[in-house]
């Protein structure tokens, strides 16, 4: 699970980004899982942060996070849309500061033209202080090669990494 990990991993820059600002974070996974959720809580401490994490891998699992019926409709469940999302509702239903989400297609099957194997969408979704207009939601594209290990160990580091990256703007 280590194969695309940096020196020091993401997870522990993540840990370290979060604690200095005093965030919490919670996680809404289809493709990666749970992979999120256990990269961020393979490290000592990590309860100082992480809230909760929700694997929500069908239609009907997304729906009872809060998902839209119109966006996993209109837009599919591996969309820009649906990972904003996911974000936002993981994010207002543990009232943690940070929700992040991955929604994809780790294969071997299940691609389309649209929407290869390994493609995925990162949803982050930040809840700023009432009135400041700080708080927003966003997402990405990321596109992976490899065995399903390996796309879900890169789509569920590169979650992490536009988390942390999102935290040092707010820090």
């Amino acid at each position: 699970m280590d194969e695309f990990a940096a020196d020091p991993p993401v997870e522990e820059r993540v840990g370290e980004a979060l604690r200095a600002a005093g965030h919490t974070v919670a996680v809404a996974e289809s493709c990666t899982g749970g992979l999120v959720g256990a990269l961020l809580t393979a490290v000592p401490g990590a309860s100082d942060y992480v809230d909760r994490g929700a694997v929500t891998y069908t239609y009907d699992s997304k729906l009872s996070l809060g998902v839209s019926r119109e966006a996993l409709d209109r837009d599919g469940a591996v969309s820009a849309p649906v990972a904003r999302e996911m974000a936002q509702r993981v994010r207002d239903a543990a009232g943690a500061d940070w929700g992040v989400a991955t929604t994809g297609v780790a294969g071997p099957t299940g691609g389309s033209e649209a929407t290869p194997v390994g493609a995925a969408y990162l949803g982050v979704a930040f809840a700023g202080e009432w009135g400041a207009g700080e708080t927003h939601t966003a997402s990405r594209r990321v596109q992976f090669d490899g065995d399903r290990a390996a796309v879900r160990e890169q789509i569920a580091r590169a979650a992490l990494e536009s988390l942390l990256a999102g935290v040092r703007r707010h820090a």
